[in-house]
């Protein structure tokens, strides 16, 4: 909602409190005037405690919309952030993998291991795009209600290392602490998804040179696992708003890291449709930890 809407409202609220203040004082003057006595003082008494009434009921009308006034505000500035992200990630793969192809084009003399190179380096690239367009899908049907579960019964142990193992290859190495033999039902499109979406995140903001780990235990009926880093961790403004949709920290102008903001709150509602729960807490000594638990059904 745009800032002159919300000016408009308060000097609206301000004008009808204003009106009410001064029609409540003319009742109660012309009250006065015409009885008198005990009568008067009745009256008077009621007029004061249905006024009351009606401005508290006004005022907790005015605080609510002024609430959803500023949660369409913070909800719309977070969209015009996603849209200039959403343009940038799209237009980077794309003008990379022009170029990888020009190049290819004129440069006939290049030899078999350069070409190579290049070709790796536009899969590279597409591959990032399919990424973020499934992340895109993917929050448009936890919009929609239309996720499906296929619960089967698998070794997580062996399904989250090869998934780790698999990332690592063409980011950087995971310190993987997996307690082995863990058998369970679970959906692994959701597993899947959530690792990928929490290494990714890890790598994001900790840089290049981060020591990510990614754990798994069962203690009793519950499996926990999750993904710490060494970065600089989550701002304690922001943790809130952490596993909401379309936020980033910083200015999506002047940020330097990738994404569009959909990562965690996919990664939320993911966890939430699969009957899981996920927290965010401070890595000692610094850093993210993200942590997720599971409680198996009998």
């Amino acid at each position: 909602m745009k800032k002159q809407t919300a000016i408009f409202f308060y000097i609206l609220g301000v004008y009808v409190v204003m009106q009410f203040v001064w029609w409540g004082y003319h009742i109660i003057d012309l009250s006065s005037e015409i009885n008198s006595g005990d009568s008067a003082n009745k009256r008077m008494f009621m007029i004061i405690g249905e006024g009351l009434v009606f401005f508290l009921i006004l005022m907790l009308g005015l605080w609510k919309i002024r609430n959803s006034i500023q949660k369409e505000m913070k909800l719309s500035s977070r969209q015009n952030n996603f849209l200039l992200s959403v343009t940038h990630e799209l237009k980077t793969p794309l003008t990379s993998n022009k170029l990888y192809l020009q190049t290819l084009l004129k440069r006939k003399n290049l030899d078999r291991d350069q070409q190579e190179d290049m070709l790796k380096q536009a899969i590279i690239e597409n591959k990032r795009l399919e990424e973020m367009i499934e992340n895109i899908l993917t929050a448009t049907r936890i919009e929609n209600h239309r996720l499906q579960l296929n619960i089967e019964e698998y070794n997580l142990s062996e399904q989250m290392t090869q998934m780790v193992e698999k990332w690592s290859k063409t980011r950087i190495p995971v310190q993987i602490s997996i307690e082995e033999h863990i058998i369970t039902k679970v959906d692994l499109f959701v597993i899947e998804t959530v690792l990928h979406n929490l290494l990714e995140n890890a790598l994001k903001y900790a840089g290049q040179d981060a020591k990510i780990e990614v754990y798994l235990f069962r203690k009793k009926n519950t499996i926990t696992w999750g993904v710490k880093d060494d970065g600089n961790g989550i701002p304690q403004e922001h943790i809130g708003d952490v596993f909401s949709k379309f936020v980033r920290i910083g200015n999506e102008e002047t940020r330097a890291q990738k994404g569009t903001g959909l990562g965690l709150y996919i990664v939320k509602n993911l966890l939430k449709f699969h009957c899981d729960t996920i927290v965010y807490l401070p890595n000692k000594p610094k850093g993210a930890h993200f942590k997720i638990t599971r409680n198996e059904r009998k």
